[in-house]
């Protein structure tokens, strides 16, 4: 994915929250969605766009889909705001 496909998801707090759900483990779109104040579509548009940015992953299971954050797209996107910083790390 593109690092500007990586910023436009990662712009919005809702996503942030949503990823930031995701590190501590995987859950399903109803456990994420009880965390918010909006529908559970709303929801779905939000775990979309991080799908297509590549900064989540979905497994079903039953009749169940869980999420799952897929870091190295993170680590990406932090190697490149590094280097254009001029971090040596």
């Amino acid at each position: 994915m593109s690092i500007q496909t990586t910023m436009k998801a990662i712009a919005d707090p809702t996503r942030r929250t949503i990823l930031n759900l995701l590190k501590k483990n995987r859950l399903s779109a109803g456990e994420i969605a009880e965390h918010f104040n909006m529908s559970l579509p709303a929801v779905s548009k939000h775990l979309n766009v991080l799908k297509e940015a590549d900064l989540i992953r979905d497994q079903r299971e039953g009749k169940y889909i869980f999420y799952e954050l897929n870091a190295s797209v993170l680590d990406e996107a932090l190697l490149w705001l590094q280097d254009l910083r001029g971090d040596s790390k």
